[in-house]
C-alpha cells in the first residue's frame, strides 16, 4: 500500500533492502550495539514521511469500513497511513513507527525527542521507534486480533505484500473464506489464491470501489 505514497518499500528491486542489509540497522543488536547507525537510518524513514500522506486505495479502504463492507485491518506496514485515513479496526503487526518510547524503561517519548537524539528523560536510555526490529516478536495483541477476524471473515484481501515475511505471510492461509491477492509483482509463493490482479493498490481498488 505504502508505496503508491512515495514511501520506499523493502523487497522489490528498488526497495530498501536492495540498498541497506537489514541486519545493520533494523535488528535488536543494531539497537543495543549501534545506535548512531540505527538513529540514522530510522531518523531518515521517520523524516522522509513527513512528505506523504493516505493515497486514494488507503481512503477506499476507510470509505469500506464505513459501509461495512471491511471489518478489519492487518498491517505490516508501520507508517499509520490506514489510522490517517481513517481506519478504525486496524492492527499493526509490525508496529508504528511514530510511537515512540525509551528501550530501557518503555517511558513514552514524542517524535522530536528521537529525531534530536535525545535521551529518555526518565531513565537515560536510547529512544526508539515502536516498530518490530527482526529479533523481537509480533505484538501479540494485534496477531491474536488479525487471526480472529482472518478465520471469520468471508473474504480476505492480500494487497501489496512480497508474501515473504513470517509469520504474517501465513495468514492468508487461515481462512475458510475466499482470497484476493493485489499487487503490482506476483508473488511465487506456494500461496494459492482465488483471485490475483496484478495492479497498483490504489488503481485497482478505485475500479473496484466504482463498481460497488
Amino acid at each position: 500500500m505504502s508505496t503508491e505514497s512515495n514511501i520506499p518499500d523493502f523487497r522489490s528491486k528498488e526497495g530498501w533492502w536492495r540498498k541497506i542489509d537489514p541486519r545493520t540497522v533494523a535488528t535488536t543488536q543494531a539497537l543495543e550495539d549501534h545506535y548512531d547507525l540505527f538513529h540514522e537510518f530510522y531518523s531518515r524513514r521517520i523524516n522522509g514521511l513527513k512528505k506523504c500522506s493516505p493515497h486514494i486505495g488507503h481512503e477506499i479502504l476507510a470509505h469500506w469500513e464505513r459501509r461495512g463492507f471491511i471489518q478489519a485491518i492487518s498491517t505490516q506496514n508501520v507508517d499509520g497511513f490506514h489510522k490517517t485515513a481513517g481506519n478504525m479496526n486496524v492492527y499493526e503487526l509490525h508496529g508504528n513507527i511514530h510511537d515512540i518510547r525509551c528501550k530501557e524503561c518503555h517511558s513514552v517519548a514524542s517524535e522530536e525527542q528521537l529525531l534530536s537524539k535525545d535521551s529518555c528523560i526518565q531513565c537515560g536510555g536510547h529512544l526508539r521507534p515502536g516498530v518490530v526490529l527482526f529479533g523481537e516478536s509480533l505484538p501479540e495483541n494485534s496477531w491474536d486480533a488479525s487471526l480472529f477476524h482472518i478465520r471469520k471473515s468471508d473474504l480476505v484481501i492480500v494487497i501489496g505484500t512480497s508474501l515473504e515475511v513470517y509469520p504474517a505471510s501465513n495468514l492468508p492461509q487461515m481462512t475458510n473464506g475466499k482470497t484476493v491477492y493485489i499487487n503490482t509483482e506476483i508473488s511465487r509463493n506456494r500461496i494459492q489464491f482465488d483471485l490475483v490482479i496484478k495492479g497498483k493498490a490504489g488503481e485497482v481498488l478505485r475500479k473496484v470501489d466504482e463498481l460497488l
